[in-house]
């Protein structure tokens, strides 16, 4: 029984297993026709024992590795000899899906990753396999023990542990808070929260399902710092647990008088506009909020991205926090000790974007500055160039652009010198970038050199299991700001962020937190203050829930039966055109504005 269970768990995490999800992609590599001198090069300057060589089409050939290169030398081989007479051709080579439990005990420290077609897409190391032991171990342990383990936390634990399901009833109540409150666990465990806990919002953080960290509360007459945090499962609250921190505060109060006291004095002082600059790149994974599963995939692969000097192409909506990204890969790359350079595309004017992006030489134009000026590109130099807007940049820059990508090397505009450039690329946009090389207004190799890793960020729409901390933390902050006291939104108001499309994302988001802080006057904000957009969502959602009489249902069929024929011959109309909207307006008989409209109704892109 306890096998079957083993073998059940481990199909469960077969994908953890896969190649893929512990490779390092795009990795460094040897070019077929380089020569030993710069085979030592590279791997000097990278400090590794081994290297892949690719050929022109990126298909693996075989490693490199220092072993050989030392063999070479001892038997009287010149620099100037082709890397290839030494290359190690009968090396194992793993494919993306295999599991790490097939490949462990091959004897290699390096494992070449290549797809169907014989392209090199990764490298795997001894590293990489044992992260992917630790995590699989501990997916395993906390899936067979997790019982077990939850006990042994309660009752170990030194802070008091509360938790509550749906309803607010008590299910778990450890012996640390027993002793704090005075009751015994049969006593407490079945009951409503509030008949055990004094002053306790728990049983309102299950219906708002917004968590509260480090708040103050009042028990027996002392003021505590606790935590409460909403366990949700398959998009909704089923529970909350309850954290007792500590058992007094007057330490805490001092501590925050000081920090007050420091923090007061560094803002009486003028802050140099430099290290402001630096402080507000300083963007780790760990500072962007959300735990739901669509956005912890894009923080592992961002993971994986910044171990690479690839170029990294980042898409998503307007407002997805496609810069957070960007400055997040920077500072855990090795270019987190240079300069992290921002630059949005979209709002340079065409005529001063090479001077912008490559800088330009004294007297290189009519009011040029003396001495003239560097371009973002040199300023970037050793860290990260960050191209906001890429779509945006119009065709002339992009052909410039590419060979730079291509050379290493920039030359400022009126001059004659060609400064070499170590800078990664990270390119962000909310355009079809595929799309528009179709229509010949993106180059394509450019695209293709861009989109090395790609980096798809989900809209809010699609991750709402973050919604709430996010309006958790954003009512703090904002409320911070504006020195105003804390303020918290009803379980109404928070079903209804979470019921809304959010179109402009998380700028959106933390525009309408903004209003809502400073506009309403109490401590409460609910379904009456939002806006109109926000209450219609929230109405939207109550009517669908709400039945209606056998006429209007009848009614409602009619309609949608109507709408469902329309949506299929539309569709079908579509797909006998090839996709070409215009003739697929002729084959339905209608004006191709009259099929846009019907286009938009059904929600058809």
């Amino acid at each position: 029984m306890l096998q079957e269970r083993r073998i059940k768990l481990g199909a469960c995490y077969s994908d953890l297993l896969q190649v893929k999800t512990w490779m390092t992609p795009s990795p460094f590599c040897v070019l077929e026709g380089e020569t030993i001198r710069e085979t030592v090069e590279k791997l000097e300057k990278l400090r590794v024992d081994c290297l892949p060589m690719i050929d022109r089409n990126s298909r693996f050939i075989g490693m490199i590795t220092s072993r050989k290169l030392l063999r070479g030398f001892l038997y009287g081989m010149k620099e100037d000899e082709l890397a290839s007479s030494i290359l190690l051709q009968d090396s194992v080579r793993v494919r993306p899906t295999d599991s790490i439990l097939d490949v462990y005990s091959l004897p290699f420290d390096h494992l070449p990753v290549i797809d169907d077609n014989g392209r090199l897409v990764g490298v795997l190391t001894r590293r990489d396999i044992l992260d992917g032991f630790s995590k699989y171990i501990h997916q395993l342990e906390q899936t067979q023990n997790s019982a077990e383990a939850l006990e042994a936390i309660l009752e170990s634990a030194y802070e008091g542990i509360a938790v509550v399901d749906e309803n607010g009833i008590l299910q778990e109540f450890n012996e640390a808070y027993c002793r704090f409150i005075g009751i015994k666990r049969e006593d407490a465990i079945g009951r409503h929260v509030t008949e055990v806990i004094e002053n306790t919002q728990l049983h309102v953080t299950v219906k708002t399902g917004i968590p509260a960290r480090g708040v103050l509360q009042t028990i027996h007459g002392e003021d505590m710092v606790v935590h409460r945090i909403p366990i949700w499962r398959d998009d909704r609250v089923v529970g909350a647990i309850g954290m007792l921190i500590f058992e007094g505060v007057t330490e805490v109060y001092k501590i925050y008088e000081k920090l007050l006291e420091n923090n007061q004095k560094k803002h009486s002082e003028k802050e140099p506009f430099s290290v402001k600059q630096e402080r507000d790149s300083l963007v780790t994974l760990d500072q962007i909020i959300g735990t739901s599963e669509e956005i912890l995939h894009v923080k592992r692969m961002a993971r994986k991205a910044a171990r690479t000097a690839a170029t990294v192409l980042i898409t998503g909506e307007s407002g997805t926090g496609k810069e957070m990204f960007a400055k997040s890969i920077h500072n855990l790359s090795p270019f987190s000790r240079g300069p992290f350079i921002s630059v949005n595309c979209g709002a340079i004017p065409d005529n001063l974007f090479e001077s912008e992006l490559f800088g330009y030489d004294d007297g290189a134009f009519t009011g040029a500055k003396k001495g003239g000026k560097p371009g973002k590109f040199e300023l970037a130099n050793n860290g990260t160039l960050f191209l906001d807007e890429i779509g945006d940049l119009p065709l002339i820059m992009q052909t410039k652009l590419l060979r730079v990508l291509q050379e290493k090397e920039v030359e400022r505009l009126g001059g004659v010198k060609k400064f070499p450039i170590n800078v990664r690329i990270i390119g962000a946009t909310n355009r079809d970038l595929k799309e528009m090389v179709g229509k010949g207004q993106f180059r394509e190799d450019l695209y293709y050199r861009l989109n090395i890793i790609q980096l798809i960020l989900p809209p809010l729409r699609e991750r709402k299991k973050d919604i709430p901390d996010l309006i958790a933390y954003y009512m703090k902050d904002i409320c911070r700001r504006y020195q105003m006291p804390a303020k918290r939104l009803t379980q109404e108001a928070v079903t209804a962020f979470i019921d809304y499309p959010w179109r402009g994302n998380i700028r959106e988001l933390v525009n309408s937190i903004e209003r809502l802080v400073t506009l309403v006057d109490g401590p409460v904000i609910d379904l009456k203050h939002l806006s109109i957009s926000l209450k219609n969502a929230a109405e939207e959602k109550l009517n669908q829930q709400i039945p209606r009489n056998s006429t209007t249902t009848l009614i409602e069929e009619a309609k949608l039966e109507g709408n469902k024929k329309e949506l299929e011959m539309i569709l079908k109309a579509l797909k006998n055109a090839g996709g070409n909207k215009s003739k697929a307006a002729e084959i339905l008989g209608i004006h191709r504005t009259t099929l846009y409209q019907k286009l938009k109704k059904h929600e058809i892109q």
